[in-house]
């Protein structure tokens, strides 16, 4: 877990997965409580806290881009798999995990 620490690309992983989850949380557990068993509490506890992670997701994917130089082809296509649910899920294994392996195979300077 603390290899996620480490970079600023394991922080963004770290965060598209947390995002992920809260996406899901939302859609599946709170949402369902909330119009089928009257409980609208749920959804704003979560909900909440999907919004900002979703913010920091997006500002952290505009930061990635920047950094790493993707094309706005990437760019977008990361920024849409917050939307989805799994999105960030796929996006980390088709994208993050490879750019996080990358940096940690580079020889540390010092």
């Amino acid at each position: 877990m603390t290899k996620y620490f480490n970079s600023f690309i394991g922080l963004f992983r770290l965060t598209a997965f947390i995002e992920g989850l809260s996406l899901l949380v939302l859609l599946f557990i709170a949402m369902p409580l909330k119009y089928a068993f009257d409980k609208p509490e749920m959804v704003g506890m979560v909900g909440s806290a999907h919004g900002f992670l979703f913010l920091l997701f997006v500002v952290m994917a505009i930061v990635a881009a920047v950094s790493y130089k993707w094309s706005i082809v990437k760019t977008g296509l990361i920024l849409l798999s917050s939307f989805v649910p799994f999105g960030t899920f796929i996006a980390d294994h088709k994208v993050f995990k490879g750019i996080h392996q990358e940096l940690q195979n580079q020889p540390q300077t010092s």
